[in-house]
C-alpha cells in the first residue's frame, strides 16, 4: 500500500527545498540592504528610494518639512497621516504638529513680552496637540515638557508649580524639547 520513495526522489525534494530556502534567503538579504538604504536617506534627510508609500518614509518626510521650516506642508502630512496611524503614532504626530505651532508662535512673538492675538491662536493650537499626544500616550516627557513650557507663555492661563514661594514650572529647562 504504502510505497516508499526512492534515494532519487529524496534527492529532488531536499534539492527544491535547499533552492528554495536559498531564494528566500536572497530576498531577506536584499530587503535588509534596502532597508539599511531607507534608513541613511531618512538619517542623511534625503527621500528614501524603497518604501517611500509607507507611514515611516511620509513621517520622516514630515519632519525634515519642519526642521527646513516649512511648516505648512509639514502639518498638511502629519495630518494626513493621523488616519493611518496607530495610538503611539498618532502621539508622535500631535507632539510634532504641537511643536510646529510652538515654534511658530515663539517666532511670530519674537521678543515682545506681551502675546498677541495670532500668537496666542498658534499656543492654543499647539497646547490642544500636546493635551491630545499625551491623552494617548502618557509617558513622553518631551511632550510634558513642551505643555509645561507652554503654559508658562500663554496669557491668563495659570502655570502648574507656581506658588507665592514656588519658582515657576514643573519641568527645569525653557526651551521646546525636540523640533518636529
Amino acid at each position: 500500500m504504502f510505497k516508499l520513495l526512492t534515494s532519487k526522489h529524496w534527492t529532488m525534494i531536499f534539492s527544491l527545498l535547499a533552492l528554495l530556502s536559498a531564494a528566500g534567503a536572497a530576498y531577506e538579504v536584499k530587503r535588509i540592504m534596502e532597508i539599511n538604504a531607507f534608513n541613511q536617506a531618512i538619517l542623511s534627510a534625503k527621500p528614501p528610494m524603497t518604501d517611500t508609500e509607507s507611514f515611516e518614509a511620509k513621517f520622516a518626510t514630515a519632519y525634515w518639512l519642519a526642521r527646513s521650516e516649512k511648516f505648512k506642508e509639514a502639518t498638511l502630512l502629519f495630518t494626513n497621516l493621523l488616519e493611518k496611524a496607530n495610538p503611539s503614532q498618532k502621539a508622535a504626530i500631535q507632539h510634532n504638529i504641537g511643536n510646529i505651532y510652538f515654534l511658530r508662535g515663539i517666532a511670530l512673538n519674537g521678543t515682545n513680552m506681551e502675546v498677541g492675538k495670532e500668537t496666542e491662536y498658534l499656543l492654543r493650537q499647539a497646547k490642544t496637540m500636546y493635551q491630545q499626544a499625551l491623552r494617548l500616550d502618557n509617558s513622553h516627557w518631551g511632550t510634558k515638557h513642551n505643555l509645561d513650557r507652554l503654559l508658562m507663555v500663554l496669557p491668563g492661563t495659570p502655570t502648574p508649580g507656581v506658588g507665592e514661594s514656588d519658582s515657576p514650572g514643573l519641568i527645569m529647562g525653557n526651551i521646546p524639547v525636540g523640533l518636529p
